[in-house]
């Protein structure tokens, strides 16, 4: 018995300390999830403030549509929150039945004995030697027993009136989530129809653009592997960027001597652009820079998995060096962010950008697939691998 005793204790403990600790993940994802929703709701409205003070027609129409976007990562953010409150809902109703179980056995024992007790006939209490003492000392045993059944119901009557309210906040979860859910067809909607709208006012078009897509899948096809493609790419930009920055012509001077040298700064075009740079989806991440795959190939970038079908964006501004599928890592992006840096996004089912897209940061640029999928973001510069974790802002 006390071997028996001390086995359930051991269960009891084991099950309350699993149960406390699955409590403290979803509630650490809830607050996770709430953060990534209400930085969504920020982005969304300094983007709307931006696009409503842009005068050019196209930077208004990238905000308008990053605007969008974030908006609608902040749909699936508040999505998660309202799973992840559902999930601790049920842990909380789940450690209340427990509860609510630990504390019916014994009163249900006392109850069924006391039913036992009534159900003796009141007969055999006169043919029974010391049955009329056994009665006093039943009623005598029932004065000390009834507050106790008292005090043990009413702990029962707190309990069920929790299990209540428990039921009525997993109602009101499910109510946000339905809401949340809503507000993301909603905004996938408006975004959809705002890509349609853009890509008929590019319907034709020019020579350039026509040039810089043969040249991407042309790289694409000439590289051995995805590598050599941001190697090309990276070589590319830095000469694109080192182009744009070389002066017009300059005029002779009106006296010798009065030439002066470009700063270093305008010759080799590595003055800081870029806004702060932040991952491309809402989700985890689930594989760093540098660890190693099941199969010893050793990670170059970040790996998030995110919902389905989530929002994909431009982790920083620039434009779209490729965009298309590519041997293996489904449909890719990388965008040339200038002086030869660049971002390889992987693992894409839909694309919403072509080559020579302009971006801004949190432009839409595609959508993550069905089931379970990830994302994998990598940044380079000049085709080396760069901790992205140390720019995340």
């Amino acid at each position: 018995m006390h071997v028996a005793g001390a086995a359930l204790i051991g269960s009891l403990v084991l099950a309350s300390a699993a149960f406390g600790q699955s409590l403290k993940d979803e509630q650490r994802a809830f607050a996770e999830a709430q953060g990534k929703a209400a930085a969504a709701f920020d982005r969304s409205q300094k983007l709307e403030a931006s696009a409503a003070a842009a005068r050019d027609q196209s930077d208004q129409a990238r905000a308008r549509a990053a605007a969008i976007a974030a908006r609608v990562q902040g749909a699936e953010a508040g999505i998660d929150a309202a799973e992840a409150r559902i999930a601790i809902i049920k842990e909380l109703r789940r450690g209340q039945r427990a509860r609510l179980a630990a504390q019916q056995g014994p009163t249900i024992r006392l109850v069924a004995a006391l039913q036992t007790l009534a159900r003796r006939p009141a007969a055999l209490t006169l043919v029974q030697p010391g049955s009329i003492d056994d009665v006093v000392h039943v009623r005598a045993l029932l004065s000390t027993i009834v507050p106790a059944v008292q005090a043990r119901t009413a702990g029962l009557r707190a309990e069920v009136a929790r299990g209540r309210a428990l039921s009525a906040d997993a109602d009101r979860a499910l109510g946000l989530l339905a809401q949340s859910q809503q507000a993301l067809l909603t905004q996938r909607n408006v975004l959809a129809a705002l890509a349609i709208e853009r890509r008929r006012a590019s319907d034709t078009l020019s020579g350039t653009a026509i040039v810089e897509q043969d040249r991407a899948l042309a790289m694409g096809e000439e590289a051995r592997d995805i590598g050599d493609l941001l190697t090309r790419i990276g070589a590319s930009a830095g000469v694109r960027s080192a182009l744009e920055t070389l002066p017009g012509p300059t005029l002779r001077p009106a006296r010798p001597g009065d030439v002066r040298a470009l700063p270093p700064e305008a010759a080799t075009g590595n003055t800081p652009r870029q806004a702060p740079y932040r991952l491309p989806v809402i989700g985890q991440v689930v594989t760093g820079l540098g660890e190693l795959s099941p199969t010893g190939i050793r990670a170059r970038g970040l790996t998030i998995s995110t919902r389905p079908g989530a929002q994909v964006v431009a982790p920083t501004g620039g434009r779209i060096a490729f965009a298309g599928p590519y041997r293996g890592y489904g449909n890719i992006v990388i965008v040339d962010h200038g002086g030869g840096w660049t971002t390889l996004i992987t693992s894409l089912a839909a694309l919403d950008v072509r080559v020579g897209d302009p971006v801004d940061q949190g432009s839409p640029v595609g959508k993550a697939g069905p089931a379970r999928p990830t994302i994998t973001i990598e940044l380079r510069k000049m085709g080396l691998p760069v901790d992205i974790t140390r720019l995340v802002g």
